[in-house]
C-alpha cells in the first residue's frame, strides 16, 4: 500500500498496536504525526528518530486545544485513532468519575480527533479515518464487568457509522476496527493462563487498519470490522 507523500496522524502511536500501525505507514512512505502523553513511551518508541516521524507532546486528547495542536497545519490524508484507556468494573462498582474517565479517553478523544481530521480533509479533497472500537462495541454481553469501557467503545462504533454517512460525498471514508483481546506483552502479563495463540497479533490488526486508511480502499465506509483472530 502506497502512502508516499501522505501525512497520517496516529493517536496512540507509541503503544503496542500504534507502533505496528506506524511501522506499516512508514514502510508505505507516509509521514506520521504522533501525539503522546507519556514521555517514557515516547523515549521507548522504536521509530523515534525516523525522518518521517513527528512526535507531538500533549496532555489530554479529550481537550480541544490539545487536539488542535496535533492537527494544526497538517495536509492530512489519514487519521487513525488508537488512543484510549481500559478499566474493568461492574456498574455497581463504577462511580461517575470512573465512567467519565472511560468516556473521555475513548469516545471524546476519538470524536474531537475525527472533527479535526474532517476539517483538515475538507480542504485537501478527502481522506481516510479509522477508529478503534472493541469487541464489546459489537457484542454487548461481552462487556459485562467492564461496562463503562463497553459504553465508550459502543459510542466510538456509533460515531464511526454516523460520521461515515456525513462525509462520504466529500471523499472521506470512515471505518473502524473492533479487536478482541490482542496479543501484547501487557495482556499476556495480565492473563498468564490464557491461550495466547488465539489472540490476534498487533501486526495483523495493523494490516487491516492500514488497508482501511489507504488509497487502495476506494469503497469501504461505515464498517466496524471485527478483528478477533481465533478468539
Amino acid at each position: 500500500m502506497d502512502f508516499s507523500g501522505k501525512q497520517v496522524v496516529v493517536t496512540g502511536g507509541t503503544g503496542a498496536l500504534g507502533t505496528a500501525v506506524v511501522s506499516k505507514m512508514l514502510a508505505g512512505g507516509a509521514t506520521c504525526i504522533i501525539p503522546y502523553v507519556h514521555e517514557a513511551e515516547a523515549q521507548r518508541f522504536p521509530n523515534r528518530g525516523h525522518a518521517q516521524v513527528k512526535l507531538v507532546a500533549v496532555s489530554d486528547l479529550s481537550d480541544e486545544a490539545q487536539v488542535a495542536k496535533v492537527y494544526s497545519g497538517a495536509k492530512l490524508w489519514a487519521s487513525i485513532h488508537i488512543a484510549g484507556g481500559f478499566a474493568a468494573g461492574k456498574v455497581a462498582e463504577t462511580d461517575k468519575a470512573a465512567l467519565m474517565a472511560q468516556i473521555d479517553s475513548n469516545l471524546v478523544s476519538c470524536f474531537l480527533c475525527c472533527r479535526a481530521a474532517v476539517n483538515a480533509m475538507l480542504t485537501s479533497g478527502g481522506g481516510r479515518i479509522v477508529n478503534v472500537a472493541a469487541r464489546p462495541a459489537l457484542e454487548w454481553r461481552s462487556g459485562a464487568g467492564m461496562s463503562a469501557y463497553a459504553v465508550a467503545k459502543t459510542g466510538v462504533a456509533a460515531l464511526t457509522v454516523t460520521l461515515a454517512e456525513e462525509v462520504a460525498k466529500d471523499g472521506i471514508l470512515v471505518n473502524a476496527v473492533a479487536p478482541s483481546i490482542m496479543d501484547t506483552a501487557a495482556n499476556r502479563k495480565a492473563m498468564p493462563k490464557a491461550d495466547f495463540s488465539a489472540w490476534p497479533k498487533v501486526e495483523e490488526v495493523a494490516a487491516t487498519i492500514a488497508f482501511l486508511a489507504s488509497p487502495e480502499n476506494h469503497v469501504t465506509r461505515g464498517a466496524i470490522v471485527s478483528v478477533y483472530g481465533k478468539s
